[in-house]
């Protein structure tokens, strides 16, 4: 194999190596979360489709969390309609390929919405259309590094207590709310900071014209089908993970929770889910790899992630081996830390036996 490879490049005479990364790229891409220009190089193009695809598997593994434990708890919920329409959910969506639902929304449902001169006002100077979504751009002023210190230090604060109120806990018996303290916290550190320092922030809104809209920033309908998709498609799948974690939760343990006075939803809060946590997070960890995988399927409807500025940049190079192995240590990497990350998080969950 490294012969054949080796006398195939000398005869397409093309050069091994990565040295091709400081050329000029020559093309545009259409969302980044960096500077990024035609002149700037391969291997800035290629940093700017690993933060895409960075971007996609971060917002898609929160969203599909929340939504997939919402739908599998309601997949067990007393009340027949919740119970059904979740049961829907999930056939509907476990049952069609990832790259389906993508084209759904992206050709289905956003491509069909309002031209931007008609664009569907939202709260908040929001405007929606085929375009992408419109939204106030934040501009930052010095003054933002001081409250972004402030949270730091609300955040640290916020831990040291709440593992100071545990261990009161478990020592005296006597409990300490820590949410509120933590809100207080996090929320009214920092915004204290920002009054005193000013209001050191402003908005550029953005302003429908007759023909187009000006000012603010826009999130692409590609990067919005392809997190919408890649969320709802998971969520399904983590929807019956937790259904079935909170099913291996012996039935005991809530009627003793009930026994003692709790309601239903501290039962679940605080007695079921908790236990039921240690037989979900092994098979979560597979669908969070799978979401991170499945976001190379943007290349279907154009969006910018790794896969697809690293194909623009092996057509015009040539360098396909390089750019392969740049695919696969890039999503290796991805893999290997999300699987160590929730291997720590499994351990911290599991039982202390003494």
């Amino acid at each position: 194999m490294a012969h054949n490879t080796a006398v195939n490049l000398a005869r397409s005479n093309t050069a091994s190596g990565f040295g091709f990364l400081r050329g000029r790229a020559g093309f545009e891409i259409g969302q980044s979360l960096i500077g990024f220009s035609s002149d700037s190089t391969y291997a800035r193009a290629l940093l700017v489709g690993i933060l895409n695809t960075l971007l996609v598997a971060v917002t898609g593994i929160f969203t599909a969390t929340i939504i997939g434990f919402l739908i599998g708890i309601g997949r067990l919920s007393r009340n027949w309609l919740i119970a059904k329409l979740c049961t829907v959910y999930v056939e509907v969506f476990r049952n069609i390929p990832p790259l389906l639902v993508i084209f759904f929304w992206y050709l289905g449902v956003l491509s069909v919405l309002p031209q931007p001169r008609e664009s569907v006002g939202l709260p908040f100077s929001m405007y929606l259309n085929n375009r992408g979504l419109a939204f106030p751009k934040p501009i930052f002023e010095t003054g933002m590094i001081a409250v972004g210190i402030a949270l730091v230090i609300a955040i640290v604060a916020t831990i040291i207590i709440a593992r100071w109120a545990h261990k009161r806990q478990a020592a005296t018996g006597q409990p300490f709310h820590t949410v509120w303290t933590a809100i207080a916290l996090i929320v009214g550190l920092p915004l204290l900071v920002f009054v005193v320092s000013g209001f050191p922030l402003t908005f550029d809104v953005p302003v429908a014209g007759k023909f187009n809209l000006t000012g603010g920033s826009v999130v692409g309908p590609e990067f919005m089908s392809l997190f919408l998709a890649l969320s709802f498609y998971t969520a399904s799948f983590i929807a019956e993970i937790v259904r079935g974690g909170i099913r291996g939760v012996p039935k005991g343990q809530s009627e003793a929770a009930g026994a003692l006075g709790l309601h239903p939803s501290s039962v679940t809060r605080l007695v079921v889910v908790p236990q039921a946590l240690r037989i979900i997070i092994p098979p979560l960890t597979s669908q969070y790899l799978n979401l991170t995988k499945n976001s190379s399927l943007a290349i279907a409807i154009g969006f910018s992630d790794l896969v697809a500025v690293g194909g623009t940049i092996l057509n015009q190079s040539g360098q396909a081996i390089e750019i392969v192995c740049i695919w696969g240590i890039v999503y290796l990497s991805l893999s290997i830390l999300t699987s160590l990350f929730m291997n720590w998080f499994n351990a911290k969950m599991a039982l202390v036996e003494r």
